[in-house]
């Protein structure tokens, strides 16, 4: 397929490019990149007038659950991947904690396997750390690896075992795979449910502290500057989550670092009721933590931008807080909740978000997207900043409709998400 894209503000890092051009993709890659490019001579399937977008390389979410096997009712690798497809991504990292977990070759096989034949974008495997998350005994990491692994993770809780966790930080350096750490301490933990302070006070509930987070975040950077793995701190939400990535990065490691759009959007103080669609795991936290979050992201102490899409049922969100799961959907408000709070206020600047949303993303897995170069994959998203709406679950290709952001009204849409040249969402075409 032979698609023109006229007149779009191309962003693009790889090649330090902010201007308006345009782009001519053929045979799943970018063809020609220049100022004009005449219509008349193109023979183009399609042309895209973009006029006033942002074309950006395809976004990269580091940070997605599809739920499937085990977890149907909450979404499927299909549902899953179409919505990433709606909401800007072209390449996806799913976490491991399905049911079975994907926690050896033939399970990260079989996911391929389904992506294949069901997904719109690329799927791109996490393997667990331990057999079945139990924390007991360390994967075949290498095989995963061969079996197209581009990551290892315990999402959904912390490797309490320390030594357990550093002989797998040990085996993901050999095998050249990034360590996507949730950073958890369940004792700590305990039964909360909110952030600790006023809130949690108000509803009555038991709160999270920020050292729940710190303290596996200091553990989990030491050990991976004795194993020498490249550790991804997943969903940063603490001011000192912030101070320690910094003074790793200071200190030569390699640690990157993501926020979440909720975690930059929201504060303990938008929590105006025990609703468990304000229910994520980190929490929202204090406003002071919002704010320093913000300014990592401007700085570029934090890395990345990534949703940890969570879609549960609305039966199991209609629950009282204390016991309903944890998280939220993420993939269909990212671009707007990043355009409006972050974009729209000056805190980012459109190449700054094309940076953080996939250009970091790819260096950070290794990965030959992130870019607008000519011969490049066309993995292209192209976003409307100024297109205002109201965020309506109902309208989410998710199956997950939990979310907290329902009746918000905010700016910046996805006009078409292009995968190796293929059209995957055109919104055009929504009723």
């Amino acid at each position: 397929m032979r698609i023109l894209i006229k007149d779009g503000r191309v962003l693009d890092p790889a090649t330090k490019t902010d201007a308006r051009l345009d782009i001519l993709v053929e045979d799943g890659v970018i063809a020609r990149r220049d100022i004009w490019i005449d219509e008349k001579k193109t023979e183009a399937d399609a042309i895209l007038w973009v006029h006033g977008c942002y074309v950006m390389p395809g976004l990269i979410d580091l940070h997605v659950h599809l739920r499937e096997p085990g977890f149907e009712e909450k979404e499927t690798i299909e549902t899953g991947t179409k919505a990433m497809a709606r909401g800007g991504f072209t390449s996806v990292c799913p976490m491991p904690n399905t049911k079975p977990a994907a926690d050896s070759p033939e399970r990260i096989a079989w996911l391929l396997e389904k992506a294949e034949a069901v997904s719109p974008i690329h799927v791109l495997p996490v393997g667990a750390v331990t057999v079945g998350q139990a924390g007991e005994e360390v994967t075949d990491i290498a095989g995963m690896a061969k079996a197209g692994a581009m990551a290892i993770s315990e999402d959904g809780k912390s490797v309490m075992n320390a030594a357990l966790y550093r002989e797998a930080m040990k085996k993901a350096a050999e095998n050249d795979l990034v360590v996507l750490a949730h950073c958890e301490d369940k004792n700590l933990a305990g039964s909360g449910c909110i952030n600790e302070g006023e809130k949690a006070e108000e509803f009555g509930v038991p709160g999270i502290s920020n050292a729940v987070e710190d303290v596996i975040i200091a553990r989990d950077i030491i050990l991976a500057k004795e194993t020498g793995a490249k550790l991804h701190l997943c969903h940063c939400s603490t001011k000192d989550s912030v101070a320690m990535v910094k003074a790793a990065k200071e200190a030569g490691l390699s640690v990157t670092a993501e926020v979440c759009p909720h975690h930059f959007s929201m504060s303990t103080d938008d929590m105006d009721r025990a609703d468990a669609n304000y229910k994520m795991n980190p929490p929202l936290r204090t406003r002071e933590d919002v704010e320093a979050l913000k300014e990592g992201l401007r700085l570029g102490i934090i890395d990345a931008i990534s949703t940890d899409h969570a879609p549960h049922t609305a039966a199991e969100k209609e629950k009282p807080i204390t016991e309903a799961p944890f998280g939220i959907v993420g993939s269909e408000t990212a671009v707007a909740l990043t355009v409006t709070n972050l974009v729209e206020p000056g805190i980012l600047t459109p190449y700054m978000m094309a940076e953080r949303m996939s250009y970091a993303p790819a260096k950070i897995l290794g990965i030959d997207r992130g870019t607008l170069e000519e011969g490049a994959p066309a993995d292209i998203t192209v976003i409307d900043p100024n297109a205002e709406y109201v965020i309506d679950p109902k309208t989410f290709v998710s199956k997950g409709k939990n979310t907290p952001f329902a009746g918000q009204k905010v700016r910046g849409k996805v006009r078409y998400t292009i995968v190796d040249g293929v059209i995957a969402y055109d919104s055009g075409l929504e009723n």
